[in-house]
């Protein structure tokens, strides 16, 4: 298995042994209790075990997903996701912790980008500013969005005004600090996409 749930805490700093600074991001890793497993030989027709993470209330959880949790013999969890293995035995109710990432060097996080809500196409695709002199109209407004063919239309891919922020992104590559084993936290190098204790999935880089 090559992947846990987490959740980002924050960014901080930290020094390495030649007193360079290092901006790094504050993930707890796990841990993540097995409530499912998918096998090749079965109906799934493939490898893979599901994971939870966090803890949600029973009363908040739909009858579904209680025989669900029941049936694997855990309580009900906040975030469920699919990882595949590599040959790992696990069993339901098994507990996956940070440890997974020792001698890791990087990992892939994805996570759901800060919603910024309906934004013009300066801020969304950072385009420039019109003519701001005396008696301008367009400083801020959109330009030409088409041609002066008939029937004119405007093409594909065009970049203009909606909905800015509130998707998945993944950042790749991004290189493991420190491994804390005994808080579950994992401190990797620069930004992770998402808002502080928003949900993230990590992954071993290929």
């Amino acid at each position: 298995m090559n992947g846990l749930i987490g959740k980002k805490i924050g960014m901080t700093q930290i020094f390495d042994e030649e007193g360079r600074q290092i901006p790094v991001t504050v993930l707890e890793a796990g841990p993540c209790v097995v409530t499912q497993i998918k096998a090749a030989d079965g109906n799934d027709r493939y490898d893979a075990v599901q994971l939870g993470f966090g803890k949600r209330k029973p009363k908040n959880t739909t009858m579904p997903m209680q025989g669900h949790f029941r049936k694997a013999g855990v309580s009900p969890v906040q975030a469920l996701h699919e990882f595949r293995t590599d040959g790992t035995e696990l069993n339901l109710g098994d507990t996956v912790d940070v440890s997974l990432f020792e001698g890791v060097d990087k990992v892939d996080v994805t996570g759901t980008s800060k919603g910024k809500g309906f934004q013009g196409r300066i801020k969304r695709w950072n385009q420039h500013r019109g003519p701001d002199g005396h008696g301008s109209r367009q400083v801020r407004a959109s330009g030409s969005i088409g041609m002066a063919t008939h029937p004119g239309r405007v093409l594909k891919g065009t970049h203009m005004s909606g909905q800015y922020g509130n998707k998945t992104h993944t950042k790749k590559n991004l290189t493991i600090v420190r491994v804390d084993s005994e808080r579950n936290l994992l401190l990797v190098k620069g930004s992770v996409p998402g808002s502080k204790n928003g949900i993230v999935y990590i992954r071993t880089s290929r």
